[in-house]
């Protein structure tokens, strides 16, 4: 498997907090199957705004100690970004950085209201060559009050990266529910950990990988989802997807306007 999301570089944001804990982390993932992580700090303007070069230094110093410890799993580059008006110029001016320097990017939206000009900002950045990464849609007001705002977006040329945590319930019933929903409808094209510490996801994927089998019911999806598209990713190619016009799900959906 391999993680596209993850806060496992070490006191660059609110993940780990020293080489000794990414290294433990690491181990975990390791024992759990996952054969490549990119690391995705968050870039907050004003908040988290750790320069490349700082990043850089400290993923070279993660993957000697990665080295020194026999650790098999193979580290990129990333962020996490905090979508903004200036993303689009703060990734052209080579202070953000792109999912293992391929095309494709990894934001977050806030999580109780949609921005305004969310489809504007989405079109500027596939204008400027871009493949937007949603990360964890199903932790947004917008997208739990309704799913089918996640086609929209799929429709314009986003892609969508869910948490392994949201099916275990780690952020609340109203993610897990929305989780759920857009898995059996395939809205999403990547299952990542987003971990940030030890002991949420890579001692759990076990049970995890189970819950997801049981939702879905495609193992050919899931496989999709944990290694093949991520993959596309890291080589740089591009992903193809199919969605549906309307959801389609066992479960009841409340829609809220």
């Amino acid at each position: 498997m391999i993680d596209i999301h993850s806060h496992i570089l070490y006191d660059v944001d609110d993940g780990s907090t020293s080489i000794e804990n990414s290294i433990d982390i690491l181990k975990k993932a390791e024992e759990a199957g996952f054969s490549e992580i990119i690391l995705t700090p968050h870039y907050i303007e004003r908040y988290y705004e750790n320069s490349p070069d700082v990043i850089s230094h400290k993923v070279k110093n993660l993957k000697y100690a990665v080295y020194e410890e026999d650790i098999l799993v193979k580290l990129h580059t990333g962020n996490e970004i905090f979508l903004t008006e200036n993303s689009t110029e703060l990734l052209y001016g080579g202070k953000l950085s792109t999912l293992a320097n391929s095309r494709y990017i990894l934001f977050e939206v806030p999580f109780s209201s949609k921005m305004l000009n969310l489809e504007e900002i989405m079109y500027d950045l596939i204008e400027h060559g871009y493949i937007p990464v949603l990360a964890h849609p199903e932790r947004f007001t917008f997208i739990q009050d309704d799913p089918t705002q996640l086609i929209k977006l799929l429709k314009i040329g986003v892609l969508a990266q869910s948490n392994y945590g949201s099916f275990m319930g780690f952020y609340g019933k109203d993610a897990q529910r929305t989780a759920e929903i857009l898995l059996e409808n395939k809205l999403i094209q990547f299952l990542s950990s987003d971990t940030h510490r030890h002991g949420q996801i890579y001692e759990n994927m076990d049970k995890i990988l189970k819950k997801l089998e049981s939702i879905s019911g495609d193992e050919k999806y899931i496989n999709e989802l944990t290694t093949i598209n991520p993959k596309k990713i890291i080589d740089d190619l591009d992903i193809y997807v199919e969605y549906p016009e309307e959801l389609k799900s066992k479960k009841k959906v409340f829609f809220f306007f």
